[in-house]
């Protein structure tokens, strides 16, 4: 189960965040994305992906996603969560690889805080392999999904195997929710 990713302390990064588009569920979306430690993906090869888009602003709220994650998809390839950074503005390849490095090192947190849950489980895996993001300097996430980035928004989206669109919120589901949407007949 890949997990959340909140941005490094100490530093203040402009995000921008997504309208909610006009998705329906049921429709097939494949997005294509690549996370901050160079693995390619996309929302129709073969997982069942929970895609949070965020600002900075709503990093307590993806972690919060994170956190309510059925048990059932712990540690389970079939299983993923990415969160995805939408920077407000352009930045030199120079400071994408300062801010990629402190999302890296974030991730690092957040592997180590999953492991946690994973040894109470006695899933015997490096959770920091299932923890990904996503930082989309360019709005190549955004444009893939059909929608103009705006500031403050967030975003929870899920999609089956081959990229139908299960389910969407604009704030954090409950447990209840997330595990319906996620269910192993999906």
């Amino acid at each position: 189960m890949r997990t959340s990713v909140l941005v490094a302390s100490g530093v203040l990064f402009l995000f921008s965040a997504l309208v909610f588009a006009d998705l329906t569920i049921g429709q097939i979306y494949k997005v294509n994305l690549a996370d901050v430690d160079g693995n390619p993906g996309s929302t129709a090869d073969g997982h069942i992906t929970t895609l949070v888009v965020t600002t900075q602003s709503g990093t307590d709220k993806a972690r919060a996603v994170g956190d309510r994650i059925p048990d059932f998809c712990l540690g389970n390839p079939t299983y993923r969560m990415i969160t995805v950074l939408i920077f407000e503005k352009k930045h030199s390849r120079p400071t994408q690889a300062i801010f990629t490095a402190l999302i890296r090192r974030r991730l690092d947190s957040e592997g180590h805080r999953l492991q946690n849950r994973y040894n109470k489980l006695q899933i015997s895996r490096n959770a920091r392999q299932d923890v990904s993001a996503v930082a989309d300097f360019d709005g190549t996430i955004a444009a893939q999904l059909g929608i103009e980035p705006t500031a403050g928004a967030f975003h929870v989206f899920i999609f089956g195997k081959n990229g139908e669109l299960i389910k969407q919120w604009n704030e954090v589901p409950s447990a209840e929710e997330l595990s319906a949407a996620m269910k192993p007949s999906n």
